[in-house]
């Protein structure tokens, strides 16, 4: 097994200091790398784990972080605080840029082979880095198909995968079609795949639906996801293992 190397960094970002996870491969050369961006609840041990797992497969890996080292467990606190954020563009953009610019700034990271994938919020400042022009490899988003301003995904470089919960009531078929439309219209290359069944944060082990209706965890898909994930890194942003 690869051995992992992690260590917390800390940056600012919309007027807090953040707390990121950083996970390397062993070596010393240049890795491409992945911006992991969490669900709109904060930064936890499930997003960490991802880009562990994402530094065994070669990868530089940063999950960022939203709240300053918080993670809001409180419905209506993380509503609070992400719903004016959601629908601020550059605000977004300003944590994802803050979050990409430490990523970049690693000596381990190739700065030109670089993919973003998040969950949720963080799938919505994945987008958003996009179609402000960031180069990425690839993007990919578990519920987090927020449409942008107009004509701005004109910018996005590179193929776009979302997934999403054919259940999930805050990602309704209406925003699946017009986020899938928006990124059609762009010229984009974009897949979108539903999963049957499953309700939103469904690749998050540790929601609880009992106290925020229409979220729920579904083992099955959520190993899925995370396979169509890394099946789209292994397609846009391959590791090659060096001598």
């Amino acid at each position: 097994m690869t051995t992992v190397t992690t260590r917390t960094v800390e940056y600012s970002a919309d007027g807090l200091t953040m707390i990121g996870h950083l996970a390397l491969p062993a070596g010393t050369d240049r890795r491409p790398a992945v911006l992991v961006g969490p669900e709109g609840t904060g930064l936890s041990d499930v997003e960490r784990r991802r880009a562990d797992a994402l530094a065994e497969l070669g990868y530089a890996a940063l999950a960022f972080d939203l709240h300053g080292g918080r993670y809001l467990d409180d419905p209506e606190e993380m509503l609070a605080r992400c719903m004016p954020l959601l629908a601020d563009p550059d605000r977004m953009r300003g944590i994802g840029h803050a979050a990409l610019d430490v990523l970049r700034a690693e000596p381990r990271t190739d700065p030109d082979r670089i993919a973003a994938i998040g969950y949720g919020t963080g799938g919505a400042i994945a987008l958003e880095l996009g179609r402000d022009g960031v180069d990425f490899r690839a993007i990919a988003t578990v519920n987090g198909l927020i449409t942008g301003r107009p004509g701005e995904a004109a910018r996005i470089r590179c193929p776009v995968w979302a997934g999403v919960g054919s259940e999930d009531p805050i990602m309704p078929p209406a925003q699946r079609d017009a986020f899938t439309a928006e990124l059609q219209d762009a010229g984009v290359d974009w897949r979108l795949v539903v999963y049957g069944g499953a309700l939103h944060a469904f690749h998050h082990p540790s929601v609880n639906h009992t106290v925020r209706p229409g979220v729920g965890h579904h083992p099955r898909h959520a190993q899925r996801a995370w396979r169509d994930v890394v099946a789209l890194l292994d397609e846009c942003l391959p590791v090659s293992v060096t001598e």
